[in-house]
């Protein structure tokens, strides 16, 4: 593929933390960003990815950040104009973001993240160690730094980051079929305004994973397409999704914040013990992971609409993630354990021999019914576009990419959402590595198919309910 030079940096690249999503990026980013490599430099916890870093000539150090020597470790690395990337895993996004607004770096995260052991600290209310909570804190920097702030992406790879925009792409196409035609919104408000007037309910982010690699997994192993570390500390969080303003029944478990937007509510269980049904192109109807994500709130927060201070309209939306079956086994596998960590941990990529990765926005309510609109990534295509990648991977690659890019153009946007984002020049940039990029819509809705047990159970006057698509 062509590989054109997007920007020029003249700043120094800071990577923290370089396991699968930064050994994915890393070739990405040398091909599409004009800067020497000798001012890039890894700092990391764990000597995994020493061999790609080496492969490309990037000066690689090992040492784990920690809430007392992040500062002393990362000063000589940061200083206005630079650009630090944190693709880590238990190293806290908000004291990262703000020492960056301090120096006046800028900042990408894949997802915001506490410190070690923050996840499950029974000292910190769920609330509170929620990625509501979480994205309150990032946002509160807002206040410390109100003007001149350098660009900061507290959440930006493929979901959350592309989601976003293919939500709103999704909504442009919908409008131009329903109406003809359509500007594309200029603003949040006018954004919001097009989302209620298509009357859209429900969003999902829709994912399954179909990758298989040889061998399968063990006993007492965490197998995964994407970082372990990562996925089991998402996956042990409350279960959280944005709340919508046509929702009737509100959860027997869920829980409302007593702070923020309030856009979000969460249910006092771990994310990974709540399935939900969903729908992707391939797959058809299938039943996922209710894992929280910061899309699930930021999207329902960006989406809302307001009349004299109240909510006249938001909608639902969460994750339904179907991983590869070896993960779904050992989701299962570790909540039978408490919610312990298997001790052994594998990411697949080489042993991967097939699969694919489709993810994407699933809008549903509107007046032709439901509407996905996502990439469809095969493994093999994933390894002819990219090294060092499977399909899962180059998905978040591709949107780190995107991200680092447009912060690159844009360098004093201060602190934002991956809604806040210029969704058009985002997908320009991901777009090439993300296999078949298209948009169907489909007639099912969660109540297809069911023949309940127990009918009070559901609400067949309105499908996008969203008890009709938690699986109890």
């Amino acid at each position: 593929m062509e590989q054109k030079k997007h920007v020029k940096f003249e700043g120094r690249l800071v990577f923290v933390g370089f396991g699968s999503v930064g050994q994915g990026s890393l070739p990405l980013l040398l091909r599409h960003i004009d800067m020497p490599r000798d001012r890039i430099v890894i700092i990391t916890g764990d000597p995994r990815g020493r061999q790609e870093a080496e492969h490309y000539g990037i000066s690689y150090t090992v040492t784990p950040l920690t809430r007392e020597n992040h500062r002393a470790v990362l000063d000589p690395f940061l200083g206005k104009g630079d650009f630090l990337l944190n693709l880590s895993v238990d190293v806290g996004s908000t004291a990262l973001a703000d020492l960056c607004c301090e120096k006046g770096a800028i900042y990408l995260d894949t997802c915001i993240e506490p410190w070690a052991g923050g996840y499950t600290d029974p000292k910190v209310s769920p609330s509170h160690r929620s990625n509501y909570g979480q994205r309150e804190e990032v946002l509160a920097l807002r206040r410390k730094y109100p003007t001149g702030a350098p660009t900061v992406i507290p959440t930006h790879g493929a979901n959350p980051g592309l989601i976003s925009h293919w939500v709103k792409q999704a909504f442009v196409n919908i409008a131009g079929d329903i109406y003809g035609k359509v500007d594309v919104p200029k603003s949040k408000e006018e954004w919001a305004r097009l989302a209620m007037r298509l009357g859209v309910k429900t969003i999902h982010c829709s994912e399954r994973d179909t990758q298989v690699a040889n061998p399968r997994k063990r006993r007492w192993e965490f197998v995964n397409t994407w970082s372990v570390d990562g996925f089991i500390g998402e996956g042990s969080q409350p279960c959280e999704l944005g709340w919508g303003s046509h929702e009737k029944h509100f959860p027997h478990d869920g829980k409302r914040h007593e702070f923020g937007c309030d856009a979000a509510i969460y249910l006092t269980r771990p994310g990974a013990s709540v399935r939900v049904r969903s729908w992707t192109p391939s797959e058809g109807h299938y039943y996922g992971f209710l894992i929280t994500h910061g899309e699930s709130i930021s999207i329902s927060d960006y989406f809302t609409v307001r009349k004299g201070g109240n909510v006249v309209y938001r909608p639902t939306c969460h994750y339904a993630y179907h991983p590869c079956d070896d993960t779904v086994l050992s989701i299962y596998e570790l909540g039978g354990r408490n919610w312990r960590g298997q001790e052994k941990r594998r990411v697949l990529m080489d042993d991967i021999y097939d699969g694919a990765d489709e993810l994407g926005a699933l809008l549903m309510g509107h007046p032709k019914g439901a509407y996905w609109y996502g990439s469809q990534l095969s493994v093999h295509e994933a390894r002819q576009l990219a090294p060092f990648n499977n399909a899962t991977s180059l998905q978040v690659a591709a949107g780190v990419l995107g991200a680092v890019v447009w912060a690159m153009e844009n360098p004093r946007a201060g602190i934002v959402d991956p809604d806040d984002v210029d969704f058009q020049r985002v997908l320009e940039i991901a777009n090439p590595y993300l296999g078949k990029v298209l948009g169907i819509y489909t007639d099912w809705t969660p109540l297809e198919g069911r023949n309940h047990p127990f009918p009070e159970d559901l609400d067949s006057s309105d499908p996008w309910q969203f008890k009709n698509f938690r699986v109890t």
